[in-house]
């Protein structure tokens, strides 16, 4: 299997009367990463090929009623998480999706919060304010920021995060200035692609925990 031309598929489900919040769907997304990461049990082969190089290209999904209950049936792992369902399926071929997940839409993924999440727990992912950023987007984004800090944690500090069940907060920071001081402190930094909406290289998310800072990331 071809690393390079594999892509990790994730499903919001979006009711159109109850749909989640912005925040709950993009921490719900993190932690669907995280599972994986934690635990790929029949998924390990997908997932080692996905990770050889480092391309850890992620795509986000919607669905709803039957949408969603096809692509439950699917291999994969729901996370319930407040408001948000998310699944993750095993890493596929960029150009082989399974049908039932191919068939849904990437696009209207434009969700909001309807009051200000409480308050946040460590690891906290921050993203760039400067950026704007469909749900779906940042979905994938902290997702790449949930993977890197997993990635630049150790065995002990996995272990301490797996205990308090793979938790993240997501928010937004303040200012510009103190993102980029998180940048600059050798935090796990997201660079995006630059595959949609944004611009190559931009940086979206900083993942910041006290274990963090310094840390020696994959690229």
């Amino acid at each position: 299997m071809n690393a390079e031309l594999y892509v990790l598929p994730l499903v919001v489900r979006i009711e159109r009367a109850t749909p989640p919040e912005r925040t709950d769907a993009l921490e719900a997304a993190a932690m669907a990463v995280l599972t994986l990461l934690d635990d790929p049990g029949e998924f390990a082969d997908e997932l080692h090929a996905w990770q050889s190089t480092g391309k850890i290209r992620k795509v986000v999904r919607r669905a709803r009623g039957a949408e969603w209950r096809r692509a439950v049936a699917l291999p994969g792992r729901t996370i319930e998480h407040r408001t948000a369902e998310v699944r993750v399926h095993p890493p596929v071929p960029l150009d082989d999706w399974p049908r039932d997940l191919a068939r849904l839409q990437v696009s209207g993924t434009e969700l909001t919060d309807t009051a200000a999440p409480g308050p946040a727990e460590p690891p906290v992912l921050w993203a760039n304010p400067a950026l704007e950023m469909s749900a779906g987007k940042a979905m994938a984004q902290a997702g790449h920021a949930a993977q890197l800090a997993w990635w630049a944690s150790d065995a002990g500090e996995r272990a301490a995060w797996r205990e308090r069940g793979l938790t993240v907060s997501v928010r937004t920071a303040a200012r510009q200035d103190d993102f980029d001081a998180m940048v600059a402190a050798g935090l796990p930094v997201v660079r995006d692609a630059g595959f949609t909406e944004i611009e190559p290289g931009s940086c979206t998310f900083v993942a910041d925990a006290p274990w963090l800072a310094g840390r020696v990331t994959r690229p």
